[in-house]
């Protein structure tokens, strides 16, 4: 695989992972929705490499990335969690989790899944972009800065344009790849497929 052409990923046999089998995919899992919710808003002001190597300890911090779970956690349950050496130890990332996992609870009882509120976004179908370069590729979109607007409205934090438009190229509400990457093709034909 090494002589595939890449838009990221270096020679960090986690990143290639991530780009190869994530970033960008279609998600309708509400778990993985929230997992995205924590991990970006964790990587505000980081590098993704910085939070993707603490994936796991996230993963274990906030009970599997479920929102139920996270909901329901105390003050007390904070100053535990800023002890854990596996996450950002950051205060208020680790309240906006616990706050985004009520305001994500309430968008699921709202709209019946997280999924179906973002996606509504674009009308169920991915955005298909055509960079040639990460130059091209903006920090955000009007769509993204009206996305963050509502949750900001719904008493998310830590969900700026940037922020959005990062979890929309994740979860695969667009297609990012570069047009020579390897995967910009396999995603578009997945489209195809649906």
């Amino acid at each position: 695989m090494s002589d595939l052409v890449r838009c990221f990923g270096g020679d960090d046999p986690l990143m290639i992972s991530y780009h190869d089998t994530e970033w960008g995919v279609p998600v309708h899992d509400d778990n993985v929705h929230y997992e995205f919710l924590i991990l970006e808003g964790a990587q505000a002001g980081l590098s993704w490499k910085t939070i993707l190597y603490r994936r796991e300890g996230y993963r274990e911090a906030f009970s599997n990335f479920d929102p139920i779970q996270v909901a329901q956690y105390t003050p007390e349950k904070v100053d535990e969690l800023l002890q854990f050496r596996g996450i950002i130890r950051n205060r208020r990332k680790v309240e906006s989790a616990i706050k985004n996992a009520r305001a994500f609870l309430r968008i699921q009882e709202e709209f019946g899944s997280f999924d179906k509120y973002f996606w509504n976004w674009v009308k169920g179908k991915q955005i298909i972009n055509e960079y040639a370069s990460w130059q091209e590729v903006p920090p955000f979109t009007e769509l993204s800065k009206t996305i963050s607007k509502d949750l900001k409205k719904r008493e998310f934090s830590f969900v700026g344009p940037t922020v959005m438009y990062s979890h929309m190229q994740a979860t695969g509400l667009v297609n990012d790849h570069l047009t020579n990457c390897f995967r910009w093709k396999e995603i578009n034909d997945l489209n195809i497929r649906v």
